[in-house]
């Protein structure tokens, strides 16, 4: 038993370090497939992602192109900005006004956006050799809402999640 427990705070100790790295260790030109899973569907779609984060023109800026299917399918050429980079805060500057804010925390990067009347769920994070991507979509506004609206029971708003995308991407260069 005492040997799980070792094993489990080095795994908690690389993740400490490996979360003292971002940008850094996500450097890269990665490479790979998403798959898309759709509330009520059984099979999912899958599609090919490549994201590429290399250091920018500006210090402390990165790129953060993300490509899918082919570069002239769908290319997004992002930048990666810090904001605190002491509190984890980071942006990505869509460079057409379009500001998504991102958080450093707990060894991943998340982010949270609205568009079109869906909000949008965002995780990225490196799983050994690999970059994990995760996307969960749903509609902006609650499916539902309980609870009395008091101290010991408040209101509580419940979403339906639509969609799931899922990636693993290996780096490339």
């Amino acid at each position: 038993m005492k040997n799980v427990y070792c094993f489990l705070w080095v795994m908690i100790l690389a993740t400490a370090v490996q979360a003292q790295n971002f940008p850094a260790d996500f450097v890269g030109h990665w490479k790979g497939e998403i798959a898309w899973y759709q509330q009520g569907k059984k099979e999912s779609k899958k599609f090919a992602m490549q994201l590429r984060i290399l250091p920018a023109d500006t210090a402390g800026h990165y790129t953060w192109q993300i490509i899918y299917g082919d570069k002239e399918t769908d290319n997004r050429p992002y930048i990666l900005k810090p904001i605190d980079t002491t509190k984890g805060h980071w942006v990505i500057d869509e460079k057409n006004g379009i500001l998504l804010d991102q958080y450093w925390a707990a060894g991943k990067l998340h982010g949270v956006f609205s568009i079109g009347g869906s909000t949008i769920f965002n995780s990225y994070w490196l799983d050994g050799e690999n970059l994990r991507v995760e996307f969960a979509s749903m509609p902006a506004t609650p499916q539902a809402r309980t609870g009395h609206g008091t101290e010991d029971s408040p209101y509580v708003d419940s979403y339906n999640v639509k969609s799931v995308q899922h990636g693993v991407l290996q780096r490339v260069q």
